[in-house]
């Protein structure tokens, strides 16, 4: 299998905190990795050097064959043309309506024509079940349709990489499970590349080909979801169940 993405030796602190500590992650072509860990574990400081947000104090990410961390801001730019993110809180502009947001990177990286990119807004919507709201405005959206509308924008300019920060985070079981649904669909039908963090566990076993642990700023395991699901790693047994007992300290 192809690497299209390598995280090697990775390291990164903010004053004297050493958040990532050497993380060694591979990620191969049309796979989706699920990176699992506890809040302030250093799954969203990985995830920012992906994307070039970040640079690494030390170690590289290699995206395609090419080290990022040596990319002029130009190269950089042309290389995020690559990504789709889906953020937390699905990050939409309150002031645009929502096929504005969906079309929003096609206004800022193509040529197409107002029309052409409302069209397409339209079809990345219907991808994600919501057909009709391109005119409606952010604040008259469930939570569920914003993770969705955000998902839209992802896809919107076709990317071969898909990030996703926390994609269940406060929606209710059954809207989780649909978002879920939603990320494996995208995965069949565009053939992406997808790195996921989170920390739910119903999400993780669901959407993942293999699950990594990050505990203390290294990668513990990586593993299928059944592997993970068997692991005898006493850090991944503890996080997987929920437990209060273990070496991981509730903060």
């Amino acid at each position: 299998m192809i690497h299209v993405i390598e995280i090697i030796n990775l390291h990164k602190a903010f004053n004297k905190k050493h958040v990532l500590q050497g993380v060694n992650l591979h990620i191969e072509s049309g796979e989706t990795m699920v990176v699992i860990g506890g809040s302030g574990s250093g799954k969203s400081v990985l995830i920012k050097h992906v994307i070039g947000l970040l640079m690494p104090d030390e170690g590289s990410i290699v995206v395609d064959g090419v080290d990022i961390s040596n990319l002029s801001e130009n190269d950089m730019n042309e290389l995020r043309k690559k990504y789709g993110m889906l953020f937390q809180g699905a990050a939409l502009f309150d002031s645009l309506t929502v096929w504005e947001n969906v079309g929003f990177s096609l206004m800022q990286h193509t040529r197409f024509s107002k029309e052409e990119i409302k069209e397409k807004a339209k079809q990345k919507l219907e991808m994600v079940g919501l057909k009709g709201v391109e005119e409606l405005m952010p604040s008259e959206l469930s939570g569920g349709m914003r993770k969705r509308v955000g998902l839209a924008r992802a896809i919107a300019i076709e990317p071969q990489i898909i990030l996703y920060d926390e994609p269940t985070t406060g929606l209710d079981p059954i809207m989780a499970d649909a978002i879920n649904d939603l990320i494996i669909e995208m995965k069949k039908r565009l053939n992406v590349t997808s790195i996921a963090i989170t920390h739910d566990m119903v999400s993780a076993y669901k959407i993942a080909d293999k699950i990594a642990m990050l505990y203390e700023g290294r990668i513990q395991e990586v593993g299928t979801p059944d592997e993970i699901k068997r692991s005898a790693n006493p850090i991944v047994r503890q996080f997987i169940t929920g437990s209060s007992v273990g070496p991981i300290k509730a903060v």
